[in-house]
């Protein structure tokens, strides 16, 4: 109801600006809030989540919200991406409302302050959700040595992380997609595995691996990517990040803006890729559904298409903070 009522207001100035605006003052004044508190337990991961509905990576980039997202009913809330150093992004405007798609075009390019600020602003407190952290490579470093930023972050956030997202399938970074590729994406995890292996022995400690997937592969590569999946003990596929694809919005005076489309006009896109991975992994890899969940009844299709658990990001935008207790008390 309060959000119906805030959203005008926010919609009428620009993007980006709304979107830090209204972080701000969650966390400003998330000490006035309730905590809501939705439990549907499920275990995922080897993890034990209050319940499946999670914030996608992207909205929280440095994890300075936690309070206040803490507040609104999540059972996982997946901070980042994060690069090593910090990096300032791609020139604004780089977000742009398609609102009426009910989505979005982003191209920020992993803005973020780095990962030790996240860590510091992790901290040790308790939570009452499991936190994720995403892991991404600085736009600096050639995707050739890309394995170098990626184990520098993942071995920064392995303590701290609940589970570990390494993001692999952002537009908005030059050549980043390219690790999709089979040799470019095994010499990646084997990489991560070697390390993995070193970290467990050092701090007696497992972490959940999972990796986020473009919407745009093709579905050729989906057997050989599940194969490198299985072979090398990823945990948990996200299943999927923002496409390059204009389908749903042509003709849209912003739909020729460069970046990832993310919202409603993902929503087939993200369905079809969820089926066709759970046909090659069953259960063997839980797969998290992300892209153009705006409602209870398309976070229920997802489970029945497979997932084992759901994220959110432009569908609260539209619907507002309430959405995640609409989702999860239907369930």
């Amino acid at each position: 109801m309060l959000y119906s009522l805030v959203k005008p207001i926010l919609f009428a100035l620009e993007p980006e600006l709304a979107h830090d605006i209204s972080l701000k003052m969650l966390q400003q004044f998330h000490r006035l809030l309730p905590a809501t508190r939705i439990e549907k337990p499920t275990r995922v991961m080897g993890l034990d989540f209050p319940n499946p509905i999670g914030l996608a990576a992207g909205l929280d980039k440095n994890a300075d919200y936690l309070d206040g997202l803490g507040k609104l009913g999540f059972g996982f809330i997946e901070v980042g991406s994060v690069t090593p150093r910090a990096q300032p992004g791609n020139p604004k405007p780089r977000v742009f409302r398609l609102s009426r798609h009910q989505s979005l075009i982003n191209r920020m390019g992993f803005n973020n302050s780095g990962v030790d600020h996240l860590l510091a602003q992790v901290g040790d407190r308790p939570r009452g959700f499991i936190l994720g952290i995403n892991i991404g490579k600085n736009l600096s470093t050639p995707v050739d040595q890309a394995l170098s930023d990626y184990c520098l972050g993942y071995e920064k956030v392995y303590v701290k992380a609940d589970y570990i997202a390494i993001n692999i399938s952002s537009p908005n970074t030059p050549g980043l997609r390219d690790l999709q590729n089979e040799a470019a994406l095994e010499a990646l995890l084997a990489g991560i595995a070697q390390l993995r292996s070193r970290l467990e022995d050092r701090h007696q400690l497992h972490r959940p691996l999972a990796l986020k997937l473009s919407p745009d592969l093709d579905h050729k590569a989906i057997p050989v990517i599940s194969e490198l999946l299985l072979q090398y003990g990823v945990d948990g596929l996200i299943a999927t990040n923002t496409t390059l694809s204009r389908d749903g919005v042509e003709g849209h005076r912003l739909s020729d803006q460069s970046g990832g489309l993310s919202g409603t006009a993902l929503r087939d896109k993200s369905r079809q890729l969820l089926r066709a991975f759970y046909d090659e992994l069953g259960d063997d890899i839980p797969i998290i559904s992300v892209g153009g969940i705006d409602s209870a009844e398309e976070a229920r299709l997802r489970f029945e298409l497979g997932a084992k658990l759901v994220q959110l990001y432009t569908g609260l935008i539209y619907r507002g903070p309430g959405l995640v207790k609409k989702i999860a008390r239907s369930l």
